[in-house]
């Protein structure tokens, strides 16, 4: 086999399929490596995405390993514990645009109280639903690189005042402001970061007590920025207004408990299920980049860089 795909996703699969033929001799599934339970690695070369866990008595095996996303925190990992040769690689920017949407579209269901309209449609009634308007609110991006540059685009286009907190200031577009003015300022906030060994855990249960009363949190960023358990008794205090998130912390752990229904297995799991609980928060399954037109590009990419790695036995993007 040339090529074995874990956590494959319906419309994904489907793409693979139809953009292969028989061209590649491949497998797919939609499991990670650990729900799979296979033993050795199906192909020397295999493809994941954030979830699986590479067994690292596999490196013996394996020729290379592709992850089908542009952040590659789990190869890196991967990496600082290998002793064979294995070629790690990731894939260019694919979906910039679809991800700093999903972010928007989290702010504005939770300004809107959008699961709380949805909740109480069923008895028509309007108690408790009054939200916010765009216009005019403090919009703070941490981490403005490509994703965050595009959600300052979209939130001025939204009539909202945007200020941006990075070491690099790349946007002329975008007034940068302290972290801890800036923290104090916002009314609504979206972490945007790359991970790196540095911001570990940067969203602290102390630092997000310095917001506003109410303040609006979102992350589509790494789950690592800010752990679950501040967020909750974030939550159990009623500081925060709203919690958005797409990315969680230790995600393997969560979508295997959640997948497996072995909830209480997990601790990280039962807090996601605490958290749940609150009408002002909405948890996606890591699913921002997830359009018709990233998809096209991110199926693309990742065949683009199996057929460089089977004829050069190396990636573009290497990690």
């Amino acid at each position: 086999m040339d090529v074995y795909f874990y956590e494959v996703f319906e419309e994904e699969a489907k793409l693979i399929k139809s953009l292969i033929q028989d061209r590649l001799d491949f497998g797919l599934t939609g499991r990670t490596i650990q729900e799979s339970r296979h033993q050795e690695p199906p192909a020397k070369l295999i493809s994941v995405r954030t979830q699986s866990i590479i067994p690292p008595e596999w490196q013996s095996q394996l020729d290379g390993v592709l992850s089908r996303t542009t952040g590659f925190d789990n190869l890196r990992v991967y990496k600082n514990g290998l002793k064979a040769p294995v070629v790690l690689g990731y894939l260019e920017e694919y979906a910039t645009r679809a991800v700093a949407e999903q972010a928007i579209l989290l702010i504005l269901s939770l300004m809107r109280k959008l699961p709380r309209q949805i909740e109480q449609f069923s008895r028509f009634n309007r108690d408790g639903l009054t939200g916010n308007e765009c216009l005019g609110k403090k919009l703070l991006i941490v981490g403005v690189g490509r994703i965050g540059g595009e959600i300052a685009r979209i939130g001025l286009g939204l009539g909202m005042e945007v200020r941006g907190v990075d070491i690099v200031r790349r946007h002329d577009f975008v007034t940068y402001i302290d972290k801890e003015e800036g923290l104090g300022w916002a009314e609504v906030i979206i972490c945007a970061m790359n991970l790196t060994d540095e911001n570990f855990h940067y969203f602290s249960y102390k630092l997000l007590r310095k917001t506003k009363p109410g303040v609006i949190f979102v992350n589509i960023a790494r789950g690592e920025h800010v752990s679950l358990n501040s967020l909750l008794q974030l939550m159990q205090e009623g500081h925060l207004g709203g919690v958005g998130l797409d990315v969680f912390e230790d995600e393997p752990e969560i979508g295997t408990a959640l997948r497996t229904n072995q909830i209480e297995a997990s601790e990280k799991a039962k807090m996601i299920k605490e958290l749940l609980s609150y009408p002002n928060v909405i948890l996606t399954p890591h699913n921002a980049f997830n359009t018709t037109e990233a998809l096209k590009r991110k199926v693309q990419y990742s065949l683009d860089e199996i057929f460089y790695f089977l004829k050069n036995r190396t990636f573009h993007n290497k990690v």
